[in-house]
């Protein structure tokens, strides 16, 4: 009986579940972590993984890849979320964990979905469980869990940062749910049109959950013509799509993004205004938005105008803490501040300029006065000068003797950035 309600379970389980990759063979994405021969491949071959954090964007692959590694390492897989549950589930766990340990041998790995939802009890009911190897721990989250979490935890956990999906990713997952014969659709005559392919790789945005659920909606509702295929067109997956902005079309959006952020860069106000709009109205998520505002605040505006840095932060604040439509006050806010501030490139050029340095120039060795623990040699230099002895300021050598007479940041005359000028002819007297 149970196997008949196992079986039901999978039948009935959403296509996004059902075709949930069993092997790292099946695993789509995240190359920079799963190749061959990596750390973590090998890690999980040997069965010789220990507690770690995986953290990125939903539907990248964290909980996928936790639960492989249960099946490779022949172990319990145990799944809470941290929202709903606590720490008598966190025990009741632990308690299992260690009997099956001691009398069977088998390692059981706790897989904590939102784990930095946890609060400081929390989490401190899990560590013993992984200080003693009782569990595998693995935490799921897409926050960044040095900011988000105890240090407790991340102290005793690996962290894996995952990226976001790329379109052929994307591609690769639809691809294989319509010809896998016993999970997906293998066994049915659909045509998926190649237009509305690209437009479920696109409008998903690297969540693979999302591009399944909306294929998994249009066969679904799609009826089958005379010679009994589902032809599934663009105009189908738009429909089905769970986000609205593929009102859009693909080209549209990138163009309406790169005229707003042109406009920023502009100073023209009442464009960029209307083309935030035209991205909001069209259900863009308003972090794309405000993420743009953030690199333009730094890019085109700089040490002219630092508030614009500070009003595009509160602006993601806003967004973060209070949501659509009110939010969208604040992103008018600090649009108009970034549009009306003086400009200056110089942090970028400043920014670039110091990256190529510390790339391409390899005899780059700390003066001796300037190093934590300074050695008897001299390199002429004399010892450190503590500038507050001195007033504040005091010149000496801080570059490497290479590159000591590189200047990277040269103030505009834009702005407060102006001001600046004349300190620096001052401190170079």
């Amino acid at each position: 009986m149970n196997n008949l309600f196992e079986e039901n379970l999978k039948r009935f389980a959403p296509l996004a579940d059902r075709m949930r990759p069993q092997s790292l063979e099946e695993f789509v994405g995240q190359k920079h972590l799963i190749y061959e021969n990596s750390f973590l491949v090998k890690a999980i071959k040997t069965g010789a993984i220990g507690s770690c954090i995986f953290y990125g964007p939903p539907g990248v692959g964290k909980t996928t890849l936790a639960s492989i590694i249960a099946n490779t390492c022949n172990g319990n897989f145990k799944k809470l979320n941290a929202i709903s549950s606590g720490v008598a589930d966190a025990k009741k766990i632990i308690d299992e964990a260690r009997t099956n340990l001691e009398l069977y041998g088998t390692k059981t790995y706790l897989l904590l979905d939102e784990c930095h939802r946890w609060n400081k009890a929390q989490s401190d009911s899990v560590l013993q469980a992984i200080e003693e190897g009782s569990i595998i721990f693995i935490g799921s989250t897409t926050e960044n869990p040095y900011i988000n979490m105890t240090r407790a935890i991340v102290s005793r956990c690996r962290v894996f940062e995952f990226k976001k999906l790329s379109k052929d990713d994307v591609k690769l997952a639809i691809n294989h749910a319509l010809t896998n014969k016993e999970r997906g659709y293998g066994n049915y005559k659909v045509d998926l049109k190649p237009d509305a392919l690209e437009l479920l790789a696109w409008a998903s945005d690297g969540d693979i959950r999302c591009a399944l659920n909306a294929l998994e909606m249009a066969f679904k509702t799609t009826s089958e013509n005379k010679d009994g295929i589902k032809v599934i067109t663009k105009e189908i997956a738009e429909e089905c799509i769970q986000k609205k902005f593929v009102s859009l079309d693909e080209n549209t959006y990138y163009d309406t993004l790169s005229a707003f952020c042109k406009s920023l860069r502009g100073s023209d106000t009442d464009a960029a205004l209307f083309y935030a709009q035209k991205l909001l109205l069209n259900g863009v998520d308003p972090l794309i938005i405000v993420r743009r505002m953030i690199a333009h605040a730094s890019e085109d505006i700089g040490m002219a105008d630092s508030n614009a840095l500070l009003l595009a932060n509160a602006a993601l604040n806003s967004v973060q803490n209070l949501g659509m439509p009110e939010c969208n006050l604040s992103i008018c806010h600090a649009i108009i501040y970034i549009c009306e501030a003086e400009k200056s490139n110089s942090v970028v050029v400043a920014m670039n300029k110091a990256m190529y340095d510390a790339e391409h120039e390899k005899q780059t060795d700390v003066p001796n006065h300037l190093k934590n623990h300074p050695t008897g040699y001299n390199d002429g230099h004399g010892s450190y000068k503590y500038p507050h002895d001195f007033g504040g300021y005091v010149k000496q050598q801080y570059l490497p003797d290479n590159i000591k007479d590189r200047v990277y940041y040269v103030p505009s005359k834009n702005g407060k950035e102006a001001n600046l000028i004349k300190k620096k002819d001052k401190y170079n007297k």
